[in-house]
């Protein structure tokens, strides 16, 4: 099965974060938000599916793929059974495992940082779609 988030870029997109990568609902970030890959979010934790929520708090392992018009990227993932998947803005991707209400994922093979350069100046463009395809 497999679910995708739609984001856009916003030219403060830097994803120089060492150990998360974030989407948002929010359509304005400062430049200090490193972690971000992605504003104007159709989803936040809290609106994942149902088998996906079920997958994540069983401890599964998710594929994820992002994708612009620049490229993709892809990396694996783990579920925790104490996520809370209760934030209605954001939905974050750790390296740790960390848990608030906003984590949808632990363990990450990758953070924003390592995201390739191409697919972030990409991302400095207000019009780019990023797909982030969670397969399970």
């Amino acid at each position: 099965m497999e679910e995708i988030i739609l984001a856009y870029g916003h030219e403060n997109i830097s994803a120089r974060h060492r150990t998360t990568m974030q989407v948002t609902k929010d359509g304005e970030i400062t430049r200090r938000a490193d972690c971000v890959i992605g504003v104007r979010a159709n989803k936040s934790a809290a609106d994942l599916s149902q088998d996906l929520r079920r997958h994540l708090l069983e401890g599964g392992e998710v594929e994820v793929e992002l994708v612009t018009f620049a490229g993709s990227f892809k990396f694996r993932a783990m579920g925790h059974r104490e996520l809370k998947l209760t934030n209605r803005v954001d939905a974050v991707i750790r390296k740790s495992t960390y848990v608030d209400d906003r984590t949808i994922l632990v363990k990450a093979e990758a953070s924003a940082r390592d995201i390739p350069r191409s697919v972030i100046r990409s991302l400095k463009r207000r019009e780019t779609i990023l797909r982030l395809i969670l397969v399970f």
